[in-house]
């Protein structure tokens, strides 16, 4: 079947299946943190601040981490990655089981699981790269994305079971567990199947490099450009959506880890789309980021839980394909040598996005409201979208003009 084409692969195969494991506790440990953060001090500014905490690393370190990737064995370099998260993930255990938990060492542990995540990224994703055919690796990205937003529907969903009956720690604990599956599979796969390019020197300019590859590839800085922009302000749940639910729709930990879900269901029936019908071209960027934008609108003057779970089911499908589209131009349009750096300048993105955004929207929920975001975000997402279109177009019939004046040969 054209839509699990990438699944005929023994090393994809087993990276899906320990990936949906280890994501599924991933969700565990980030529903869980937001929500006690949130009940401990109560402030949507500080929610922000945690959100800066997990993704701030990111900018930091992910260049040099795509550096690595780019030269060194991603299958060994992701177990070392895998061993310290679940380490950092057995220490929230601790913290979440004590009666009290200090607000400040959880920020510590979110630090410290930001800076993980900023090797683990670039590697995961340019790892997909060399676990099948170049024929199948369009399938293979939008299949790796229906994972991590397959894993949204149950992480949060069991959150809330544990969080209403067992407490905090269980989740951490649960998300520690996770960990030995990826570690399993990538242990599991076959060296001598992967499709790798070749060694790479990676120089004292490796990380310049890939920036100036990305300003010179108009398909890869249009995208990130638009990613930078919507991330800030649009693309930030972590952080808008608690408060949304605790202070517009006034229900507790239990409706904001269904909604979750459900958003999350949305985005699961979006990725099986695009994969099948392989969506991931610039128009797509553009038309998920102008759906993102109107659905968020739509969800901005909600006030009853029954009606924001379809909308959000929409919202999950829009920023589905935004994402995916995203993910996709990155590492289909990347030489198979720069893949690490552009996927890691990527991830930057996506940290700094998140680290900026965080706080700003926190606190303006403080000032102004838990709509307040949501409706800032809605806007955003339309402007960015409009942007995109017009420079694509201009980018589009410069691109046709050139072509014309070139003497033809034979």
């Amino acid at each position: 079947m054209r839509t699990f084409s990438s699944l005929r692969h023994r090393n994809f195969r087993l990276y899906f299946i320990g990936q949906l494991v280890s994501n599924t506790g991933n969700w565990l440990t980030n529903v869980a943190i937001t929500l006690l953060v949130l009940k401990i001090t109560g402030s949507g500014l500080r929610v922000g601040v945690l959100a800066a905490c997990q993704y701030g690393p990111l900018v930091l370190l992910s260049p040099y981490a795509g550096a690595l990737a780019d030269r060194f064995s991603k299958r060994r370099l992701l177990i070392v990655t895998q061993i310290l998260e679940m380490a950092q993930s057995m220490c929230l255990a601790v913290l979440a089981f004590l009666p009290h938990p200090p607000a400040v060492a959880l920020y510590g542990l979110a630090l410290a699981g930001g800076a993980f995540l900023a090797f683990d990224n670039p590697l995961r994703r340019s790892f997909v790269a060399e676990m099948v055919a170049p024929e199948d690796l369009s399938n293979a990205i939008v299949l790796y994305s229906t994972i991590v937003n397959g894993s949204r529907i149950f992480g949060p969903a069991l959150a809330g079971l544990l969080i209403a009956s067992v407490g905090y720690g269980w989740c951490f604990t649960l998300d520690a567990v996770s960990y030995i599956a990826v570690l399993v599979c990538l242990v599991l796969m076959h060296e001598d199947e992967l499709h790798r390019s070749g060694a790479t020197t990676v120089r004292s300019g490796a990380v310049r490099d890939g920036v100036r590859y990305v300003l010179d590839t108009p398909q890869l800085w249009l995208s990130f450009a638009m990613f930078a922009l919507l991330g800030t302000l649009s693309y930030n749940f972590n952080v808008t959506l608690p408060i949304f639910v605790t202070r517009v729709l006034h229900h507790g930990d239990r409706a904001y880890t269904l909604l979750v879900s459900t958003m999350s269901a949305g985005a699961v029936a979006c990725s099986l789309f695009t994969a099948h019908r392989g969506l991931t071209r610039m128009r797509h960027v553009i038309l998920g980021a102008l759906l993102l934008g109107v659905t968020m609108l739509m969800l901005a003057p909600v006030s009853s839980v029954l009606i924001a779970g379809p909308v959000l089911f929409l919202i999950g499908m829009a920023g589905m394909l935004y994402t995916t589209a995203t993910m996709a131009i990155a590492q289909v349009e990347a030489r198979r040598d720069m893949h690490g750096r552009v996927l890691a300048l990527q991830t930057v993105l996506i940290g700094g996005s998140l680290a900026v955004g965080g706080p700003i929207l926190g606190w303006l929920a403080d000032q102004f409201g838990g709509r307040a975001p949501i409706f800032l975000g809605g806007v955003m997402a339309i402007l960015v979208a409009a942007i995109g279109a017009t420079v694509s177009r201009r980018y589009n019939g410069l691109r046709n003009e050139t072509r014309t004046k070139l003497p033809i040969t034979r």
